[in-house]
Order: C-alpha cells, then structure tokens, then sequence
C-alpha cells in the first residue's frame, strides 16, 4: 500500500525541494574539500560558512560557535561526554529528567558506568519537568543539566528558559536537545542561558546525517571525533558539505514566516486531538494540551495493541508512529509513557500523529475516519474489552 497521508514527521521529514537544489552542485561540479587552499576548497568552505551563519541566527548565537556533526544523537553524546571529561575537577554529577531522547539518556548511563553520578529528575503526568526537584538535585558537584526542549513523543515544551536561569546562577553548565524544537519553535540560546544546543537537519526539510552542536564560547570542551583539524579543531573528519548546505537551507526557509506556519499547523493538531478525544472512546491525550509542539499529538487507547494499530493504519495509506521511531523495534512501552504515570497495558496502545505545514483538514478528517475503523474492529477482537463491556451492562 502506498503511502497517501504521512503523519510521522518528528520521526523524520521530506527533504524540501529548495534544500535539494541548494545541495546538487556540492554533488557535481563544487565537490571540492572544504579544507583545501585551491578554489574548488574555497567555494565548498564559503557554502559551509553560509550555512553555519544561517543557523546561527536562527537560536541568536555567533556563527563560530556552531560545530557540525552526523546529527542530533552525536551532537547530545559530545555535549555530555565532553562535558564530564573538561570539567572532571570541579564535579562528576549530571543531572537530567526521566523522558529525554535515548541519545541522552543511554549517553548518561554510559557515564554511570564511568563512575559519574547521574540523578534523573521525575515530571508530571503531562511530562513537564518539576522544577522544585531539579532545583533540590542540584549538588556541590554538579557540573552539567541536560534536558530536553521539547519531548519528540509527546510533544511537551519544558520551561527551558527556567531551567537555564537556574542552571546559570548556580554555575552549572546547561545542554538543552532541541532536535524538535529548532526551527519549530523560537529559541534564543542568549535569553535561555543554553550553554549547549543540539539540532538535527532531517527533522525540518533538510538531509539526514547533519546535525550540530551550539558550544557556548568560552567552554573549554574538546573533541569528540579525534584525527584533523576540521571544525575549529574540535570535530574531525571532511565535513559533508552538501548535507551542511542543505541544512542551511531548509532552516533558512523553516524560519521564513515560522510563526505563522506554526500557527496553521497547531490550528490542525487541535483538530485532530478535537475529533479523536470526542468520538473514540476509553482514549487519553499525552502530553500537555498547551504547552506542547504545533505538530504533535499522541494519543493512548485502552484494550488495544500499538503495534495492531500501526500495521492497519500502514495498510490504509497512513504513516504514524507508536512514539519514538528509534525504539520501533522495541516490545517494551515507551519510557516516555511510563514516566509520566501510565501503566504498562494503556502505553502499549499508544499512537502519534505529527504533522508538518503540507497536511491538510482533508487528511486529518481520513485519518480520524480511518482510526476510529481500526479501533473498534480491534476492540472488537480484544477479550479484556468484551469483559470490560459485559461488567457494564451487568451494572444495576
């Protein structure tokens, strides 16, 4: 079954079709090293140079404190790692919360085994931090807080300009992964005191395996990636110079009138969250309700399997997602979902839905039409469901 309606785009996106064209000639004709003295080095360096200026502007931060990497998941690895490894005398505690992206959490049990001490701050049932227990975890020794800007399942904002102030006045450096966020949601790394950024290109119309690393000036991290001198001597290896230009270019235009593209896409996601609440039964919402990312709705159903309803929906056309597409593989439930408050058998049955600026009301409508099929006919086949139904009608 092809394809007809993808909804799955924190998971991945197309690439945009002024992304694909930015990134030809860097294919072709300017192949050239960006490390080389000779012109066709110097033409792939000024393209590189462009794209790091652009993405720089977009979190209001100095083109030279933008590093390239191979994405978001080694951008999260070297903040942390390089972190505890530059700032081992001053401390050896990391803080962060329960539902970040494995990329954080497996790279800080990782630093565990180090013989770092790593605190896991819980949130709320809507997946908010509780910043009155970062506050309390907060040590002599601590050296680094790394949490999430938005939740790539659920879509939940965390007060990351709080958390920044606190982190600041206490003298404690802070990486936000904003893989979802950037270029989603406005993000001042100034304002917020972010000392560290992580952002991914194939999460807003540009290519997969480019990503970056904002590095606050003045941090004394060092490399991640050891052999040349490329990115200022801090990330070695050929940079990738048309998946860098691409990035460039898709965050260039994500940025273009974001507001109000966000603003069409949130609009939709209400909808969407809307009709499924309404005319579902024995379905929750996760996530906040405001305070969450324009594109992203992720919805629990009682008496059914994710993994059943992922597979239906596949069959007629619709692409989605049980949470994270990194774990797809995984028969366990969502940690995400587990940790703000929901048993084992009603995270098994979870979908999310994200969307991007290109969906419109008519797919939303025959996804909505389409879901609730599948949910019934699976209820259908569910014995916990038919006893659930038989204690009701049994009720005086």
């Amino acid at each position: 079954m092809k394809t007809t309606v993808y909804m799955d785009n924190a998971a991945t996106t197309k690439l945009t079709p002024g992304a694909l064209a930015a990134m030809m000639p860097y294919l072709t004709d300017n192949f050239g090293n960006p490390n080389s003295i000779y012109s066709h080095g110097a033409t792939a360096l000024r393209a590189v140079n462009e794209a790091r200026k652009i993405l720089a502007g977009v979190i209001n931060v100095k083109p030279n404190e933008i590093y390239f990497t191979a994405g978001g998941t080694e951008a999260d690895n070297w903040a942390i790692k390089a972190t505890m490894e530059a700032y081992a005398k001053e401390g050896g505690h990391i803080i962060t919360s329960t539902t970040e992206h494995h990329a954080v959490l497996h790279t800080c049990e990782y630093m565990e085994k180090k013989g770092h001490a790593v605190t896991y701050v819980p949130v709320d049932e809507q997946g908010i931090i509780r910043l009155d227990e970062l506050e309390k975890a907060i040590r002599a020794d601590t050296v680094l807080i790394s949490v999430c800007f938005a939740n790539n399942e659920i879509g939940s904002i965390q007060p990351i300009r709080e958390i920044g102030r606190l982190a600041r006045s206490k003298g404690i450096l802070f990486h936000t992964d904003a893989v979802q966020a950037f270029c989603h949601l406005p993000i001042d790394a100034e304002e917020y005191c972010i000392d560290m950024l992580s952002a991914s290109a194939h999460k807003l119309g540009g290519p997969k395996g480019v990503g970056f690393l904002y590095i606050r000036s003045g941090l004394k991290l060092g490399s991640f990636i050891h052999g040349g001198a490329q990115e200022r001597g801090r990330r070695a290896g050929t940079g990738n110079v048309p998946a860098i230009v691409g990035f460039g270019a898709a965050a260039a235009k994500a940025v273009t009138n974001m507001a109000e593209k966000q603003e069409k896409v949130a609009a939709l996601r209400d909808y969407l969250i809307e009709r499924i609440g309404a005319e579902i039964p024995h379905c929750r919402l996760n996530g906040d309700a405001t305070r969450r990312l324009p594109g992203n709705v992720n919805f629990s159903f009682r008496f059914i399997e994710g993994e059943g309803l992922l597979i239906s929906l596949d069959m007629k056309g619709i692409a989605a997602s049980s949470g994270s597409a990194c774990t797809s593989g995984s028969l366990d439930p969502s940690h995400v979902l587990l940790a703000i408050g929901l048993p084992h058998e009603i995270a098994h049955g979870s979908l999310r839905l994200s969307l991007c600026e290109e969906n419109t009301r008519e797919e939303a409508d025959f996804v909505v039409s389409t879901l609730k099929e599948i949910v019934a006919r699976l209820r259908d086949m569910s014995p916990l469901y038919e006893d659930m139904l038989k204690t009701m009608n049994e009720k005086p």
